[in-house]
């Protein structure tokens, strides 16, 4: 493993290093201590996470998406969407593909300038998780889209302390031992909201969650804040859609939608 070529690609403002990997040069041990070292900003490429695209008896490509810290995650929604543009300028897939995650079977499909993303079936639906931190007293939805995500509403995004008590949040009693993304929004329309996301993983706020903005967007119209599709203002400055069939707290035929694109391509030595 002296020499890696990757490509650096933004899901809407989460960056990842994408690696063709179906000839297995990058060992399955490998893999977490390789995130951890590729992804250190300032001293290497510097990334969210890394994107090792396997082959795959039963679809057109696997992953194994591993966080900026090394711990590998199920699901990923902006790196889902890169993963399947990656895929397709490779040649390993058609315009409609799926392929494998931890979190099961995804499908995904290329759309010029973005790609619309199948996400999991959510569920562990609470509406109201009450937590104390320190003095603060949070009231939470909860969700999981392949990942566990908590959804707090808040008056003034811009003034939230997502630093402080999305870490407090993160790393909660109720959430242990995995722990849980904390997503902050306000609604700006009957189909719009704004969010800012703390990510477990890389252990402080992107500029943008793909099933962040899901987990969020489902939450709040399961109380009724608002409706599909749902159009969600990132931190980045992108705006990612969300499209979902709602009955009562559950959802069917949901999907994340939009821009997922090629910062450039390069090589590295392990």
């Amino acid at each position: 493993m002296s020499r890696i070529t990757f490509l650096k690609m933004s899901g809407s403002g989460n960056d990842f290093i994408v690696v063709d990997n179906r000839r297995g040069k990058v060992a399955p041990a490998d893999g977490a201590a390789l995130a951890k070292t590729l992804c250190a900003r300032r001293v290497s490429v510097g990334a969210d996470g890394l994107i090792l695209i396997q082959d795959s008896n039963r679809a057109d490509f696997a992953w194994r998406f591993y966080n900026a810290d090394g711990s590998e995650a199920a699901m990923c929604g902006n790196g889902g969407r890169c993963a399947a543009r990656f895929a397709f300028l490779k040649g390993i897939a058609g315009e409609k593909m799926s392929f494998e995650t931890g979190a099961g079977l995804i499908r995904a499909e290329i759309r010029e300038e973005s790609v619309k993303l199948q996400l999991p079936e959510p569920y562990g639906y609470r509406d109201r998780v009450g937590l104390k931190t320190g003095r603060e007293n949070i009231d939470a939805a909860f969700l999981i889209v392949g990942v566990p995500h908590a959804v707090v509403a808040v008056e003034n995004l811009a003034k939230a302390a997502v630093g402080k008590i999305g870490r407090a949040v993160r790393l909660h009693k109720e959430f242990a031992p995995e722990g849980t993304n904390v997503n902050f929004f306000s609604i700006d329309g009957p189909r719009s909201l704004s969010i800012r996301t703390y990510e477990r993983g890389v252990e402080g706020e992107t500029l943008a969650c793909g099933t962040g903005s899901v987990a969020t967007a489902l939450t709040a119209a399961a109380a009724g804040l608002i409706r599909g599709p749902v159009k969600v203002a990132t931190r980045g400055g992108e705006v990612l859609t969300v499209h979902f069939r709602r009955r009562g707290s559950a959802f069917r035929d949901v999907y994340l939608e939009g821009a997922a694109s090629i910062v450039y391509e390069g090589k590295v030595e392990a």
